[in-house]
């Protein structure tokens, strides 16, 4: 029995790494100085909740077969010391999932955007028609338990590919790790401007992941992404090309139908950016032998991601959705594909602005029309966030004029933006919360209610 220990083990990512060689049988331990649900949870289910919260050196001993270390522990976190001073093998959360399927057919999706998605549709495919595969992915998916899921005799790993860092001891992008033979680049818009200051030094992780592809091995990739094919083009290594556009659909009813050769079948999901992820997920499962009718059979009962435009409630006057939107290009692609479903209705586009890049007045005029698709367009930021990120203070004029709209509605109170909503006459309007956070803490179920 391998015994595993994890620095930081309450991470969205860790703790379902952590569970994963659980269920596979590993001894596994962890430390963390803050657990916050559902990792807490779901850690406490199975055994893995540590007793204590803290780092507690006396945890790392000789006889671990590797550590794992998350991207919330510091260059001097104790436990990471010790282990480096015992000269145990220190992986990070990217370097160890290669490690648990480097024998197997590794499949990883790439992209500033979509890549999410196109994971889990992938997923679903393979679901419901009882393919088992090992995974990973970056939010929930109706009918799997867990994120990661890792077995010894599964032929293929799929893996969303994150071009964050992998930890506090490797700079490296987290997909640089995992040599795919098969890879998918959904699209490269500018982020992380905290790691990748410059937009080349960004996009070109994009091009050492795609070299990074095994020779031989397949990269499917989106066409209509000028800044994708200009790093396809520029790939020399054998490998098979695989372009993809955005597939013919249309609209009836409030449904979007997508158009294949037997004729057109209804969506759960829409959207121009949801039917280029969707198209996809097909070119990766054509890889795995998923044969087009199959794939659409399945595909039409996908409802999407978590968080990614998921339904908070549909009532005869509204309808509400959340997304996780919070870069420049998911903010304009979620936008539109709301207001070109919901034409005759009024679209309220509401965004909140916290991570690093997003609160960084250099990288605000990226914004510049991402919310244009709005009738009534609400920006909402926390003047607090700035001060614990020790940034410069913004301004409502610098979003104002950063988006290239006037008439934007900037507000940094959650109960100011709560009144708001509460008041708001709902009939005939669809309501886009967009955020990687959870606006001041407010709960959009109960406004939405």
């Amino acid at each position: 029995m391998k015994k595993i220990h994890f620095i930081a083990i309450g991470g969205s990512a860790m703790h379902n790494l952590a569970i994963a060689l659980h269920e596979k049988g590993y001894q596994v331990t962890g430390s963390d100085d803050a657990i916050f649900e559902p990792s807490k949870s779901r850690l406490q289910q199975r055994g893995l909740l540590p007793e204590t919260l803290g780092w507690f050196p006396e945890k790392i001993t000789e006889d671990l077969d590797a550590v794992i270390l998350g991207m919330h522990a510091h260059e001097d976190n104790p436990e990471m010391l010790k282990a480096q001073a015992l000269g145990l093998k220190i992986y990070s959360y990217p370097e160890y999932l290669y490690e648990q399927s480097k024998d197997k057919t590794r499949v990883v999706i790439g992209g500033s955007h979509g890549k999410t998605t196109i994971t889990t549709m992938v997923l679903h495919v393979l679901h419901f028609h009882g393919i088992e595969v090992d995974y990973m992915v970056g939010a929930q998916l109706e009918g799997f338990d867990v994120m990661v899921h890792l077995t010894e005799e599964n032929e293929f790993m799929i893996m969303e590919g994150d071009e964050y860092l992998s930890s506090t001891l490797d700079r490296r992008s987290k997909f640089l790790l995992y040599q795919p033979n098969i890879a998918l680049i959904s699209g490269i818009a500018w982020d992380h401007i905290n790691v990748f200051p410059t937009f080349e030094s960004y996009k070109e992780q994009f091009r050492k992941f795609a070299e990074s592809i095994v020779d031989g091995g397949a990269l499917i990739y989106n066409a209509t992404d000028k800044e994708v094919v200009e790093v396809v083009d520029s790939i020399e290594k054998p490998l098979k090309k695989f372009p993809y556009e955005v597939p013919q659909s249309f609209i009836k009813d409030g449904i979007t139908y997508l158009e294949t050769q037997d004729g057109p079948i209804p969506l759960e999901v829409f959207g121009e950016h949801n039917l280029m992820n969707l198209e996809g997920a097909k070119a990766i499962c054509k890889q795995l032998g998923v044969m087009e009718d199959d794939f659409y059979e399945a595909i039409q009962s996908f409802k999407g991601a978590s968080k990614r435009l998921e339904l908070l409630n549909r009532t005869a006057k509204f309808v509400a959705y959340k997304d996780f939107a919070h870069a420049p290009s998911k903010v304009t692609s979620v936008t539109n594909a709301v207001k070109t479903q919901y034409k005759d209705q009024e679209v309220v586009a509401c965004l909140e602005i916290h991570t690093y890049s997003s609160l960084n007045a250099n990288f605000l005029s990226q914004y510049k029309g991402a919310l244009d698709q709005g009738d009534v367009k609400i920006v909402f930021y926390d003047p607090e966030a700035l001060k614990i990120k020790r940034m410069e203070m913004i301004s409502p004029d610098d979003i104002r004029n950063s988006f290239g709209d006037p008439s934007i509605l900037v507000m940094t109170q959650a109960e100011e933006l709560q009144e708001y909503l509460e008041k708001m006459n709902k009939d005939n309007k669809v309501f886009l919360m967009m955020s990687s956070g959870n606006f001041g803490g407010l709960d959009l179920k109960k406004i939405f209610g």
